[in-house]
């Protein structure tokens, strides 16, 4: 078992990765006396096209597949595994997001039966064609639901008017019509081929000996056969760097519009230390541009052009990634040219320099070392930053070292006018009023 130390953050990390290929990171944390556990695959609703495992052929699976089976796990032939998490004093939940899903735990008791349960449901795999056929009803629910919601359209809309053919702007969900082509084969297909150990990390932090943990995980899995770890082939199309669409309007009863600006970025290639290096020098700029301290802010506030549900967001994965700004505003149009407009004058001349970087940079620093206390925030944060070929833990040193040239290079990758788009929200009532 290795064991890393992070002086500088006061924590050791300890990490082996098991004869099946399966990589555990166990996270002690003095003091604390709830443990959060993450047992997650690779493997998101952008994986939909990719060359199953022991076959030569690729296939196209419908969409919203992964999601999908992310709820079938939690069903088996003796009953749900929420209620043994349950009996167990543990509380228990799951996502699926474009690239991972994840299975998690969280309790102060029973650390190590719940450890067990959480390893052991995710890989016996249970899926009938009964079953598939009544979960479809219960997502058709779920997708319908999500689609009456304003945020939640304004988020994916955004997102489809940025990529052209990227899976990233299909519904995480899929749609009610996708959902009804999956069969239980397609399932078992896709877990095959993506829930392997050696495309899955856990992840446990808290209060934990380390040892005696890695001990219970190598026992769990010595017991159980797995097959050769193989190299998964996600196939992927080519994706302009251009937006597919400039503009567009969706009608939907809200009381005041909605508008983002999204903005795609020019280079999707990255990993590792390049990747996050560029991150972070971009969510710094993103920040001195269109945070809370900025003069943007502080002058759309003024306007009455934003309100509290004013947001901006960089996110960046392997393959694609977008920077979201936008808010609820009387004023869409005059908001989405305005934030544009930052960009460009921007773009022209860069704004800020050393002080203003040192300015954030403690900030940022500082709102990262709070996160730390929240075994949560370290558990999911530290499976994606793995995935992508990065340390979590490397993130303040990175950040020590970024340069004003740095945010300039980062932001470079993501101003360009032709990656631009934008997406509102408005009711009816006011396109009829105009």
């Amino acid at each position: 078992m290795h064991k890393v130390e992070f002086e500088q953050l006061d924590e050791t990390l300890y990490h082996e990765k098991l004869e099946n290929g399966l990589e555990v990171f166990i996270l002690p944390k003095k003091g604390f006396s709830k443990t959060f556990a993450t047992f997650t695959t690779k493997y998101g609703s952008i994986d939909n096209h990719f060359v199953p495992r022991g076959e030569k052929e690729a296939v196209k699976v419908p969409d919203g597949i992964a999601h999908f089976l992310e709820h079938k796990m939690f069903e088996k032939e003796e009953g749900d595994i929420f209620q043994q998490f349950s009996k167990q004093g543990a509380s228990a939940n799951a996502f699926t997001s474009f690239t991972r899903t994840a299975y998690l735990f969280s309790a102060t008791a029973q650390v190590n039966e719940n450890v067990e349960t959480l390893l052991d449901f995710v890989q016996e795999p249970y899926f009938t064609e009964d079953t598939v056929e009544k979960e479809k009803g219960i997502i058709a629910q779920e997708i319908t639901m999500y689609d009456d919601q304003p945020d939640w359209r304004l988020y994916f809309g955004i997102i489809e008017n940025m990529y052209k053919n990227h899976p990233v702007k299909i519904d995480i969900a899929g749609t009610v019509e996708s959902i009804q082509d999956i069969t239980a084969e397609h399932l078992y297909t896709c877990y095959n081929t993506f829930y392997h150990p050696s495309n899955m990390v856990l992840f446990v932090v808290g209060a934990v000996d380390p040892e005696a943990m890695m001990k219970l995980v190598k026992d769990n899995q010595s017991r159980k056969t797995f097959e050769d770890a193989h190299e998964i082939e996600r196939i992927f199309p080519e994706e302009p760097v251009e937006t597919a669409i400039k503009e567009r309007v969706l009608e939907m009863s809200v009381q005041k519009p909605k508008v983002f600006v999204g903005i795609k970025p020019e280079k999707m290639d990255m990993q590792g230390e390049e990747m996050l290096k560029h991150e972070l020098a971009a969510e710094l700029a993103f920040e001195l541009l269109f945070g809370r301290t900025s003069d943007f802010y502080h002058n759309a506030y003024e306007k009455n052009w934003i309100d509290e549900s004013y947001s901006f967001d960089y996110s960046l994965e392997s393959g694609f990634g977008y920077a979201i700004i936008g808010s609820d505003t009387a004023e869409p149009n005059i908001l989405a040219e305005e934030i544009k407009h930052t960009i460009a004058n921007a773009v022209e001349k860069w704004p800020f320099g050393q002080a203003d970087l040192d300015r954030m940079r403690r900030k940022k620093i500082g709102f990262f070392l709070r996160a730390l206390n929240s075994p949560e925030y370290i558990a999911n944060q530290f499976t994606r930053y793995t995935f992508n070929g990065m340390n979590l833990f490397d993130v303040v040193p990175t950040l020590e070292e970024i340069e004003v040239a740095d945010l300039q290079r980062a932001f470079a990758l993501v101003s360009a006018e032709s990656q631009q788009s934008v997406f509102t929200i408005e009711s009816p009532d006011k396109k009829a009023a105009e």
